[in-house]
């Protein structure tokens, strides 16, 4: 997506290059989340530096933040920013999982589950999270279901074979999440307290920049991995120390 620096596009270029309308990259400049372009006559052209930031959008959307929420990060980040420096920013930011949460109706679920579910197991996959029911009503009444992880779908329908109880399955998924919530929080802050705040503290030198970039892509499948590990030697100690 990027592009040289001193290239130089027109606000219809710009935003073919970034796939977004016209109408949506003025909506971004009038909320300040895009530099003023620079002017040649009466014609505002735009870099690499603009299409960075856009990229970046992009990103914080993919991540569900709102468009305040948005606003308020760009604003931490200095509006003559290099390209170079936003891809890092974005690179940080990248989601560890490519998943998309996506809508889906029962006929679309039962087709890729590969047979009719029941509203048993409808039931099962919604207390795991794995399906989310839509509330909004519709014209027709249809039931509208939102698939928060397509990959974790045939995880969830082999739970739902071992019929285990409902009251089980919610307090595993609770400590689930209340485990891997805090050690993503304390891992995040060990990351910025050895690696994110000495560069920023530093004034961001370019030298360092691509290393810190790369340490960020290393580190998601790197800590998954021990993440994994670690969780199936502590099983086994818990199994040994029971026997």
């Amino acid at each position: 997506m990027l592009r040289t620096a001193d290239e130089e596009l027109t606000i219809d270029e710009l935003a073919a290059r970034a796939g977004v309308t016209v109408r949506t990259v003025r909506f971004y400049a009038s909320r300040g989340l895009l530099p003023p372009p620079r002017l040649r006559g009466r014609v505002g052209l735009y870099g690499a530096d603009h299409l960075a930031r856009l990229d970046l959008i992009r990103e914080l959307q993919n991540l569900g933040f709102t468009l305040t929420a948005i606003e308020g990060h760009l604003e931490r980040i200095p509006e003559d920013a290099p390209p170079e420096e936003l891809a890092l920013q974005r690179a940080l930011l990248a989601p560890w999982t490519s998943d998309q949460a996506e809508e889906i109706d029962r006929e679309e679920l039962d087709r890729r589950a590969g047979r009719a579910l029941s509203d048993e197991e409808i039931e099962q996959l919604l207390t795991l999270g794995i399906l989310e029911r839509i509330t909004e009503e519709t014209a027709d009444n249809a039931e509208r279901l939102r698939l928060t992880s397509a990959s974790m779908l045939n995880v969830g329908l082999q739970i739902t074979e071992l019929r285990l109880p409902r009251e089980m399955l919610l307090q595993a998924k609770h400590i689930v999440e209340q485990h891997t919530s805090q050690m993503a929080s304390e891992l995040r802050e060990l990351f910025a307290a050895n690696v994110l705040r000495p560069y920023v503290e530093r004034g961001r030198p370019e030298s360092e920049r691509e290393r810190v970039r790369s340490a960020a892509d290393q580190l998601r499948p790197l800590t998954i991995q021990v993440l994994v590990n670690g969780f199936q030697r502590a099983v086994n100690d818990v199994i040994r120390d029971h026997v």
